[in-house]
């Protein structure tokens, strides 16, 4: 076996460990499984069909057998089936073989020989694998980790919720928010991005060579197979599909991938932006032991996690979004480009999943610079003007946009001008004491209420 440092993708050497959870879904080997669960899962209800003479239903020992056909499936049984497609040259085929093979073993079994297979296309027992595939890679590694993702900015934003911070629009000195809020922001973005990604249904189809069951009503012609091939599709916890060619259209699959790389959108403005905070100052980062920084610069704590995770996420999304364009376009009733980029979608969910870690790590290093957000503040006085200018009018006060733009564009207001400005209104005492009082920290608007609630 190479070594890892051998890997020619980072995805199986520098970051293996990162994504083993990804290897039981998306690995050569966990295709041929699931292909082998497929097939035994159509011949069992093959055999349940009181029409279908020729096959018996099977005893509790056979089912058994069969179970643990896919339970036990290990690294020598896709050794041997890859073994037999060298000399194929067809990868369904060969794990047929490998099953007549081992279910030609058994007595019970020899009568179902025939039935392995039995009217189907690869692209029958391929869809269902791949569809499987995405909706238990969804539920058991990508959306729980996305969530624990969403938790983390949860925690902050209400850690954070009150902790005052200047707003940054075009870059330039803003109205204050509070850091919780923007954290909260992110929170809320993602939790909706995770719903889309669950909310995609899983569509399959198990209807023959060009998706009209020819060869299954030829064989069988009082046999109603669309209703079979829905029960057994929705068995599967799918939804059926029942208008395809011989590949299902891939158009359920183009939208999962679409909402992966929303995610991940989403997951990226959060990166930069506290790239740009702690840039700022506004975030420190803990320090780990024996750590380095810089080969040269031995002061450096570099935001590595969040440009690590950037990095994933261009990968991720250039495969999803190549992946969403190109997997509903197939010539005619079928061509194969779909097949070779279909392998690949282990390689996007895996650079996503790297960048919903590496960004949870980075997030777990984040310790708050009380002291730099309020210095920030306090030195933009001007950020009031738009507090004034509103109590301005409120009062009738004639033109009091050009009055606070004269006072405060493109200058540093200090505490002092403002209040002499504010003192000089013809405004109620109240409103006054209002604005006097106001601060940069304290114009924060319901931003902490909001943190608090997300």
């Amino acid at each position: 076996m190479p070594s890892p440092l051998a890997a020619l993708s980072p995805l199986d050497g520098r970051y293996a460990s990162t994504l083993d959870p990804l290897r039981n879904y998306f690995s050569e080997q966990a295709l041929i499984r699931y292909r082998v669960r497929i097939e035994l899962a159509w011949l069992e209800a093959l055999a349940g069909e009181r029409a279908i003479r020729e096959l018996k239903p099977f005893a509790p020992r056979m089912r058994g057998a069969l179970k643990r056909l896919v339970e036990n499936f290990s690294d020598a049984d896709a050794d041997e089936i890859k073994k037999i497609e060298a000399q194929t040259n067809h990868d369904v085929k060969a794990m047929e073989y490998w099953l007549r093979a081992k279910l030609g073993s058994g007595k019970e079994a020899q009568p179902a020989l025939e039935f392995v297979h039995f009217a189907c296309t690869s692209e029958d027992i391929n869809n269902l694998s791949y569809a499987l595939m995405l909706r238990e890679s969804r539920d058991e590694v990508m959306l729980p980790r996305l969530e624990r993702l969403i938790d983390a900015l949860r925690a902050l934003a209400r850690r954070h919720a009150a902790v005052p911070m200047l707003a940054r629009t075009h870059g330039q000195p803003a109205t204050p928010t509070t850091l919780g809020k923007e954290m909260a922001n992110f929170a809320h973005r993602l939790a909706r991005a995770k719903e889309r990604i669950a909310a995609v249904p899983i569509l399959g189809k198990m209807n023959g060579a060009v998706g009209n069951y020819n060869a299954h009503v030829v064989a069988y012609p009082d046999f109603d197979w669309e209703r079979f091939g829905r029960r057994f599709v929705e068995g599967l916890g799918l939804e059926f599909n029942a208008y395809t060619t011989q590949i299902e259209p891939h158009d359920w699959l183009a939208e999962l991938l679409d909402a992966y790389a929303r995610a991940n959108t989403v997951l990226l403005d959060l990166d930069r932006d506290v790239w740009g905070y702690i840039s700022l100052g506004y975030f420190a980062q803990k320090v780990k032991a024996g750590e380095v920084g810089s080969s040269t610069m031995p002061h450096k704590v570099n935001p590595i996690d969040f440009e690590n995770s950037e990095g994933n996420i261009g990968l991720a999304n250039a495969l999803l979004r190549h992946l969403a364009d190109k997997l509903p376009v197939s010539r005619w009733q079928r061509d194969l480009s779909d097949s070779t980029a279909s392998r690949n979608i282990g390689t996007a969910l895996g650079h996503t999943l790297l960048a919903y870690a590496a960004a949870e790590r980075g997030l777990a290093k984040l310790e708050v610079d009380s002291g730099r957000l309020a210095a920030d503040l306090e030195a933009n006085w001007e950020v009031l003007a738009e507090a004034v200018q509103q109590v301005m009018r409120r009062h009738g006060i004639a033109d009091a946009y050009d009055q606070l733009k004269a006072l405060t564009r493109g200058k540093r207001l200090e505490r002092g001008a403002l209040a002499e400005f504010v003192r000089a209104l013809p405004i109620p005492p109240e409103a006054k004491r209002r604005l006097l009082a106001l601060t940069p920290a304290r114009y924060t608007g319901l931003a902490a209420e909001l943190a608090r609630r997300v």
